[in-house]
């Protein structure tokens, strides 16, 4: 254990990874006093079910709380947001006007939906986005009252899981993508084709290359239509708002952490930097609003918008703020998540975002049953399964390894013949999208925050 005492970690953030690493804080030996502060009023709950069980009406969107492993003897404020830090002092400012001290600070703050734009448009009736319970709640009841069409707005993993919803829901729907296909800036152009020919064939009315230039409201304050960058007018009783997740670190301006957009950098063991590049000894981060480097992926900053991910470093940042540095250990899981929509299960490992080349080494894109991998500067660094996954812990030893790519194989199924590597054709990272699922982000010079003035004469 570190020389110096422990008495006070507070975490905040209530969700996932605060809860558990509360739960690994208990789990490590710490007594002291523990507090975690959200700014939902509900206890901890899972979010994958909102956009799948719950809105397939199979799970009621008040029903996904996660379950304690263990009692964690901690003070709750609930539906309290924080509002500051202040970083010397070790005290976390409360929206409610209080002030709570720590020895250790935990932030895990994960992100929130990113809104519409038009203040005017978002407040219609029928215009919401998929973030919380209460987010999936609506929607749930919206499609119960069966609207003659469902407009999402974006398709990536969130957007396409809603339009698997309504289609199996027997509800009309339109996607509309400003890329070239659905779920490109997470899996990159060649899988994306097939994500599309996979919801067209399941009758998404999928609107490629457009942006919803505006949505229109009738006398009642009712959304009734909206209006395509490609001229069209299509007339809609909901619009779900899926264009990514802001990352919740704007409490934080003015505290001196390297807190922005792209979130909260921190090094390996989930200590935050201050604005020098300085990692702290008291302050750690875990979960969606964290970014940080991997030793697997070149040490590039990744920011993962991860279930398993915020997890593991919730765990891992409670062990390391109560170690001493030499016993201090570094963040080394491999990115992972999964999706179910349209009846496919699509499960990736790895960081398929750094891919420059993919291959298709089992099955068949056009059976909407392979295994894709993906391939950075002549290694293997990701795989993808569409109903394929479980090959996935071969692929997980192949990035693990550092092994060649295009892989080579002597026991498994072989590659159909006449595949080779194509580009991945992930979109350029400056146009706006509806945001990848994982972001590599490295040193930007745009967020310097250092000023360096001449010294006195």
């Amino acid at each position: 254990m570190s020389a110096e005492r422990i008495d006070r970690v507070v975490i905040v953030g209530a969700s996932l990874a605060g809860l558990r690493a509360a739960e690994a804080l208990r789990d490590e030996g710490f007594t002291g006093r523990l507090t975690l502060i959200g700014d939902e009023p509900e206890p901890a709950y899972d979010r994958p079910p909102l956009s799948k069980q719950v809105l397939l009406g199979q799970v009621a969107a008040d029903a996904t709380a996660l379950p304690l492993a263990r009692d964690v003897d901690a003070q709750w404020r609930l539906g309290t947001a924080a509002t500051g830090l202040d970083l010397d002092g070790r005290t976390v400012l409360l929206a409610d006007g209080s002030k709570v001290p720590f020895d250790r600070l935990l932030i895990a703050t994960g992100t929130r939906a990113r809104p519409w734009a038009n203040e005017a448009e978002a407040a219609l009736e029928g215009v919401l986005t998929l973030r919380t319970s209460a987010d999936a709640g609506r929607l749930a009841a919206l499609l119960d009252a069966k609207p003659r069409r469902v407009l999402v707005v974006g398709a990536g993993f969130t957007g396409s899981e809603i339009a698997s919803a309504c289609r199996e829901r027997g509800i009309d729907v339109t996607v509309a993508e400003r890329g070239p296909a659905p779920l490109v800036g997470a899996l990159g152009g060649v899988i994306g084709e097939a994500a599309a020919r996979l919801q067209r064939a399941h009758g998404v009315d999928l609107r490629c290359g457009v942006t919803v230039t505006s949505l229109e409201g009738d006398e009642a304050g009712r959304l009734c239509r909206a209006h395509l960058s490609d001229g069209t007018v299509l007339e809609a009783d909901v619009a779900v708002v899926a264009l990514g997740a802001i990352r919740n670190t704007g409490w934080l301006e003015g505290s001196g952490l390297a807190a922005g957009p792209r979130g909260i950098a921190a090094d390996a063991a989930c200590r935050a930097f201050d604005h020098n590049g300085i990692a702290t000894d008291d302050i750690f981060v875990a979960g969606d609003v964290a970014r940080m480097p991997h030793a697997l992926f070149g040490y590039q900053f990744l920011s993962l918008e991860h279930w398993g991910n915020a997890v593991e470093q919730a765990r891992l940042a409670a062990h390391n703020m109560l170690c001493a540095s030499r016993d201090r250990r570094p963040h080394l899981w491999i990115p992972a998540f999964w999706s179910s929509q349209f009846g496919v299960n699509i499960k990736s490992i790895g960081v398929p975002t750094m891919g420059d080349e993919v291959v298709v080494t089992q099955g068949a894109l056009e059976d909407d049953r392979f295994v894709a991998v993906y391939g950075h500067r002549g290694r293997v660094i990701a795989a993808v399964s569409f109903d394929h996954g479980r090959w996935l812990d071969f692929y997980r030893c192949l990035i693990e390894s550092a092994a060649p790519f295009p892989p080579e194989f002597a026991g498994v199924d072989r590659p159909p013949p006449g595949t080779v590597p194509v580009p991945a054709c992930f979109p350029d990272p400056s146009v706006p999208s509806h945001g990848p699922t994982v972001t590599v982000s490295g040193y930007a010079p745009s967020e310097r925050r250092i000023t360096f003035t001449p010294a006195p004469a």
